[in-house]
């Protein structure tokens, strides 16, 4: 998972162990204990057993491939079990908005029906939903899909939790709520293209990013009800504190903290 969400304090220890020589991931092989993954652990060295893993489908923008999902997905495959009521193996995909970006980007949808009216090509919430459900449908048909055929893993993305990863380094639109209501679309409009596939949706972030880009959640949207896995602890005894902290939306509950030990990401299951 992107460093972003994590303190400088956390991130400058972690790098002060690699530059010490510490493996990027070392093998903590706590059966209770799940990690998560992606482009940053290519060909790094990642743990023999763990109770679950979670495998980021993007290269750090919705846009990229991971280089390394098949191998990761193997590697969740052969190493988890199930820690705890956690699926072995998890997936999560970067999120983004911009929209008042429309001269520079080349992926808004130009045209299209929403549960917010129809897109003509504008920044709008319609678009917005659009653009979302374009980027899910690309991360699996284009991105997993093909990965996990090669990794010898069930390419039906019903068969696997999905996590939106929903923090600021991305491209957002902030200032108003009509800027939070269109970021709001997009994650509807991924949530509504993977719970349409058969697929479980959770939501990543911390609170405080979470409230920026999105804002309060109404009971109508599709996002109300997620649970959510949070992330900002720097230790274990943080992660588990942070179970006790509020969801990102009303409707859910916190199911999963994140903390970095040893330059790899653990996560713990909230009880």
């Amino acid at each position: 998972m992107p460093r972003s969400l994590r303190t400088l304090v956390v991130a400058a220890l972690a790098c002060a162990g690699l530059l010490a020589g510490a493996p990027a991931a070392a093998a903590d092989e706590d059966s209770d204990i799940g990690y998560d993954v992606s482009h940053p652990q290519c060909d790094a060295d990642l743990p023999e057993r763990a109770a679950f893993g979670i495998v980021g489908v993007n290269g750090g923008l919705p846009t990229r491939a991971n280089p390394c999902l098949a191998e990761q997905l193997a590697w969740a495959e052969e190493a988890t079990g199930e820690g705890r009521g956690q699926p072995g193996l998890q997936l999560y995909v970067n999120t983004a908005n911009p929209g008042q970006l429309l001269d520079l980007v080349h992926t808004w949808p130009l045209a299209g029906d929403s549960p917010h009216g129809h897109c003509d090509g504008d920044n709008s919430a319609a678009c917005s939903w659009r653009y979302g459900w374009l980027r899910a449908y690309l991360d699996v048909e284009a991105f997993f899909g093909p990965a996990a055929e090669q990794a010898g893993v069930d390419p039906d993305p019903a068969a696997h939790r999905w996590w939106l990863d929903v923090e600021t380094m991305n491209t957002w639109q902030y200032g108003s709520p009509v800027a939070q209501d269109r970021n709001r679309a997009v994650l509807e409009g991924m949530t509504d293209y993977l719970t349409g596939r058969g697929a479980e949706v959770g939501l990543y972030s911390t609170g405080q990013q979470w409230r920026r880009i999105v804002g309060d959640v109404p009971r109508t949207s599709v996002l109300y009800d997620l649970d959510s896995w949070l992330a900002g602890a720097d230790d274990e005894t943080g992660a588990r504190a942070t179970c006790r902290r509020s969801p990102l939306v009303d409707g859910g509950e916190v199911v999963l903290t994140q903390y970095v030990d040893r330059g790899l990401d653990h996560n713990h299951v909230c009880d």
